[in-house]
């Protein structure tokens, strides 16, 4: 099921959100060129969240340790993180931003 985020105009890009859908954490990056990514807010290897991390292209960093993820896959592309984070299907209707998440 899709749940409706935000207004694509209320997420400027470089930046990103969290938001929860049913209690869960996620947090919705728009890249720098203007796309959209939603995965897992929490860092795999701490309790700290990725929305308040650096955007860099198609990565997030994590501001706490410097564990960079990718936004497409999820994978942990440096350390300490090891393990990846969920990513979520992002759909685009009318310039709104919706999250697919069951």
């Amino acid at each position: 099921m899709a749940t409706k985020i935000c207004s694509l105009d209320d997420l400027k890009p470089g930046k990103a959100i969290r938001v929860k859908i049913n209690d869960h954490a996620i947090a919705i990056i728009r890249t720098p060129n203007g796309d959209v990514k939603a995965l897992d807010d929490k860092c795999s290897h701490g309790e700290i969240s990725l929305s308040e991390g650096f955007v860099d292209n198609e990565t997030v960093e994590c501001w706490a340790h410097g564990a960079k993820f990718d936004l497409n896959t999820g994978k942990p592309l440096s350390l300490p993180a090891y393990e990846p984070v969920a990513t979520y299907e992002v759909l685009i209707d009318n310039n709104d931003i919706y999250v697919e998440y069951e």
